[in-house]
């Protein structure tokens, strides 16, 4: 496929929030972050993991271990790479396509018309949030406004189109971080915007309401903390 020239970039306008910052750290149990009270909370998408974790078990046993790690891998790089690129390009970053590979700069080319008719005054990128209300921590991938609304905003990519009914788990990751958000800052958020990068076709947009995701989140909430009663967080 034919790269297309890249039009002049867009400048984002920056409406900063002071946050703290969190030191985490990745042990058997999952990740944790440790809160400026002193507490160790687990991180939202540690908890949320029990959702997936019959379905990549299945999965994982029919590949093989060896070819589902190359597969994860793969996956977890190229997702991390696009979400860079859409990082320094909203921080007005010269530079945000310096070292990255065509093929994460061709996905990038088709969120990018998305991001700027869609975003503008953004709040906090890659932030560390926490709620002792829910009692799990996380760095939300974008708040800003969308299309004048302040909404949490993540960005995922996917090989094949996922329907909506296959990312609750993603609508309840992002309600949590609204929750997180409204608790560390006073700021309510209650749009929540899902925009997935997928392999050979157009990005995928959802929007949802905050209070539409939580009951299920602190229903799995609630069955992480059953399952792990001894592990000290």
């Amino acid at each position: 496929m034919k790269t297309m020239p890249m039009k002049e970039k867009q400048n984002f306008k920056h409406v900063p929030v002071e946050l703290t910052e969190m030191d985490a750290v990745t042990t058997d149990e999952g990740r944790k972050y440790h809160t400026p009270e002193g507490i160790d909370l687990p991180s939202i998408t540690t908890v949320l993991s029990i959702l997936s974790r019959d379905s990549i078990a299945k999965w994982r046993k029919r590949v093989g271990e060896v070819e589902a790690n190359k597969i994860s891998t793969r996956a977890a790089n190229r997702g991390t790479a696009v979400h860079t690129v859409c990082e320094k390009y909203l921080d007005n970053d010269a530079d945000y396509l310096d070292g990255v590979m065509p093929n994460n700069i061709e996905t990038f080319q088709k969120i990018r018309p998305i991001l700027d008719e869609n975003i503008n005054n953004i709040h906090a990128q890659e932030a560390p949030l926490y709620s002792n209300y829910l009692g799990v921590a996380g760095r939300v991938d974008c708040v800003a406004e969308w299309q004048g609304k302040l909404s949490i905003i993540d960005f995922k990519t996917s090989r094949k189109f996922k329907k909506k009914q296959w990312c609750h788990n993603y609508f309840m990751q992002e309600s949590a971080y609204a929750i997180m958000w409204e608790e560390r800052t006073q700021i309510p958020i209650t749009q929540l915007v899902t925009l997935i990068a997928v392999d050979d076709r157009d990005p995928i947009v959802y929007i949802e309401h905050r209070d539409n995701w939580v009951t299920p989140l602190k229903s799995v909430i609630a069955q992480w903390n059953e399952e792990n009663t001894s592990v000290k967080f």
